[in-house]
């Protein structure tokens, strides 16, 4: 099997089974001790920028639950109906990550869980859009996998992509624009095993 060749099919897919998904996401917030690390570093009702938002929960509902202005963009219209039901008041977007040209910039830009996605090169190009959506002291957060390499899972069934960049190489792209890194944990036992990337824009 071509390894790449699921990468093509996540949007696809996500939107295929955008209500399996809604099931059967975690709603326990294991990840509130790195988001909790990512909101102290924004402003009073900051503005977030989600990037790969899906359904919005548990996130996004996070973010606006700490009274947080949040814009989400995701590239499977079937997860950002299930968001704009939720939260109305919030602004959902329609569009694929590897495209992200909003014209604005955002005092947090996560990207959990759906970065990781991306081809290799793919998330090479993504750090060139972080910038321009970023300000100095604009906080950014993702997660990753924990050494280069490529990893094929299975979500209803299909395969199911998910890529990553040698550390070194993530810290040499943040760098690159600007962003020193705050904190870094491989496959972190308490975030359910997820390796986190925390970085802020000098």
């Amino acid at each position: 099997m071509n390894r790449s060749a699921p990468a093509s099919a996540i949007l696809s897919l996500y939107q295929r089974h955008a209500a399996a998904f809604a099931q059967q996401r975690s709603q326990t917030l294991f990840e509130k001790s790195w988001l909790e690390k990512f909101a102290t570093r924004l402003p009073d009702n900051g503005r977030v920028l989600d990037i790969g938002c899906g359904n919005g929960q548990p996130i996004a509902a996070w973010f606006i639950a700490q009274g947080f202005h949040l814009t989400g963009v995701d590239g499977a219209p079937a997860m950002l109906e299930r968001a704009r039901q939720a939260f109305p008041s919030q602004r959902w977007l329609h569009q694929d990550m590897r495209q992200l040209a909003l014209g604005e910039t955002f005092d947090g830009l996560i990207a959990w869980n759906s970065f990781f996605h991306l081809t290799q090169n793919d998330q090479r190009s993504m750090f060139a859009r972080f910038a321009r959506h970023s300000h100095p002291g604009s906080v950014l957060m993702f997660t990753s996998g924990p050494d280069d390499g490529i990893a094929i899972g299975q979500f209803e069934g299909e395969a199911l992509f998910h890529a990553s960049l040698a550390p070194g190489e993530y810290q040499a792209q943040l760098a690159a624009i600007g962003f020193r890194v705050l904190e870094m944990r491989v496959e972190d036992p308490d975030c359910a095993g997820h390796t986190v990337w925390l970085a802020q824009r000098a």
